[in-house]
């Protein structure tokens, strides 16, 4: 068997003026980072200003170690549009270099349904992250620098909130001190450093509509506080214009292909456990612009990623979605269901309807809260039985939900026709979009309204510092923000154990944080780490270089 980086490397790509030409987009509008990527020129947006194609989300269930496939199963799903003669465009999200050399390894789909050129795109691609850690840094440096030279603006160096970052999972730098070693080399104080894809730059890069859109938003980071309580902001130091100069660039689309050649943007990637897990604004509208079919996904479960697809981004950038799709495995819902990893190539029908109840709840959080159209991907296993397959689609024929099989791994494109066919008809389907709160309630109604309605707990409990940091975000007006959760993804609760579809729960806010720039208020739940660690063995260990500079091991 093939590894998915030989599948790529053996499958001929199209160079990237034929791929811009099949998604309509004028050579002049491109450039070019060799033969098979490229940027895509903002001035794109201008010209197809008010064309607008169907929008299709892709999410799961709740992420287990058996694996879901939703990055594979969104790729397949817009080749197999594409196979039905539909113009179609997929937009995703960039990996991030830490869960590639980490526990995860690549991000851009597997088998025969990828984006290519998959090893570039996994690694340093057309150098974003980069640029976003760049901007990120240079204003933790104008913030340190601007102390040491007199603090006129009275910034209070122990309430200080801006962190260094890093596009690498290195848990060593969770916590630090710096400026040690004498006056000259700055005031000694704690700090530390998030992964790249939590830092508020990347999810304002994210959600910025427009180069001056961009620049605004950075000017509204605030930093920290001073001595009597007041926020500073990235403005007040005047570092929004060079971090905009940093970003210029990286606020373009990349254009890509899939190994059938069907247009890919991949632009942007915040993680859906510590930030709002979504591609870029632009991207997507630029994708819906050009596409009749646009084919995008959000991060983890439904109740992250999707759940914030559609009350941040789309609240934003006035999107609406026309279907969607959820993505299971018959394996991850045994787990699920409380059988262990070593058991699931056994038949156990019981335990699989069992574990379809965490299905069943992101089933009825997007028809009924969010009043949107949805169909059930399946990606089949070799040992999943049809005594399974048949029980599981018994179970949401009960809820008025297709299961359909996502065989798009093997067989490309034609492996998701039938997926693709209904999520056609889904897309005619008339739908009622609506919101899990209104962003207008308080901080605690928005996340007892989550609690309740996404979740499945009983309310949000937020501790007394939490409940000092709501008091005082409203006071400074960021109280009718939409709120970002940062919970584990794999429960929809706050603790990682709790499989399934528990109830009678209540989600424990520790903290929370303004992300003024990105314009949502951070809640930060149970353990979340905004830095991971490595694992025990990290995927690093197996990716190396051979003589002719091939690279080998990545996934």
């Amino acid at each position: 068997m093939h590894t998915d980086l030989e599948i790529a490397r053996n499958t001929p790509l199209m160079d990237i003026e034929a791929i811009a030409a099949r998604a309509g987009i004028d050579e002049a509008y491109l450039e070019r980072y060799g033969r098979n990527k490229a940027k895509v020129s903002l001035k794109l947006l201008d010209e197809r200003e008010g064309r607008a194609g169907k929008l299709v989300l892709v999410t799961a269930i709740t992420p287990t170690p058996a694996g879901e496939g939703k990055t594979t199963t969104s790729i397949g799903l817009a080749d197999a549009l594409s196979r039905l003669d539909k113009r179609t465009m997929a937009a995703l999200r960039e990996p991030s270099l830490g869960p590639v050399f980490g526990l995860k390894g690549g991000a851009a789909g597997g088998g025969y349904a990828q984006v290519a050129p998959m090893d570039e795109i996994n690694l340093h691609f057309t150098g974003d992250f980069h640029a976003v850690g760049a901007a990120n840094n240079l204003l933790a440096a104008m913030i340190d620098n601007h102390i040491y030279q007199g603090n006129a603006l009275n910034l209070d160096p122990r309430r200080i909130t801006w962190r260094r970052c890093v596009d690498m999972n290195d848990r060593q730098l969770r916590s630090i001190v710096d400026g040690l070693g004498g006056r000259t080399n700055g005031c000694p104080r704690e700090d530390g450093y998030d992964i790249t894809v939590a830092s508020e730059i990347m999810a304002i890069l994210c959600l910025s509509q427009s180069l001056a859109d961009l620049k605004a938003r950075l000017g509204r980071i605030i930093v920290g506080y001073t001595y009597d309580d007041q926020p500073v902001t990235a403005g007040d130091l005047k570092a929004a214009g060079a971090m905009t100069a940093l970003l210029k660039e990286a606020l373009k689309p990349n254009l890509v292909q899939t190994l059938e050649h069907t247009p890919v943007l991949v632009h942007g990637g915040p993680f859906a456990n510590i930030a709002h897990g979504c591609n870029s604004v632009l991207a997507t509208r630029m994708a819906m612009r050009l596409a009749d079919y646009t084919v995008t996904e959000a991060g983890f479960g439904a109740d992250l990623g999707a759940e914030k697809f559609l009350d941040i981004k789309c609240r934003m950038a006035g999107l609406r979605p026309d279907a969607v799709v959820i993505v299971a495995t018959v394996r991850a819902l045994k787990m699920h269901g409380g059988v262990k990893k070593d058991a699931l190539a056994r038949e156990n029908v019981d335990a699989m309807l069992a574990g379809a109840e965490n299905l069943r709840r992101h089933v009825r959080n997007i028809k009924d809260v969010f009043g949107l159209p949805c169909v059930v991907a399946v990606n089949r296993f070799p040992d999943d039985t049809d005594a399974e397959i048949d029980a599981l689609t018994h179970a949401m024929d009960a809820e008025g939900v297709k299961v359909l099989p996502s065989e798009v791994w093997a067989k490309g494109g034609e492996g998701g026709l039938a997926l693709a066919r209904e999520v056609v008809r889904l897309c005619g389907e008339e739908n009622y979009f609506a919101f899990a709160y209104d962003a207008a309630d308080s901080i605690q109604k928005k996340l007892n309204d989550l609690t309740a309605r996404v979740y499945g707990g009983r309310r949000a409990v937020l501790t007394p510092e939490a409940k000092k940091q709501a008091k005082r975000l409203t006071e400074l007006g960021y109280g009718g923000l939409p709120v970002c959760v940062a919970k584990t993804q794999y429960s929809f609760s706050d603790k990682p154990t709790l499989l399934g579809a528990p109830t009678d729960f209540e989600i424990t806010v520790r903290a929370l944080r303004v992300s003024a720039g990105a314009g949502f208020v951070v809640a930060l739940t149970g353990d979340i780490m905004t830095m991971p660690g490595l694992p025990k063995v990290p995927a690093a260990e197996k990716i190396d270089v051979d003589d002719e500079g091939n690279i080998t091991g990545l996934f």
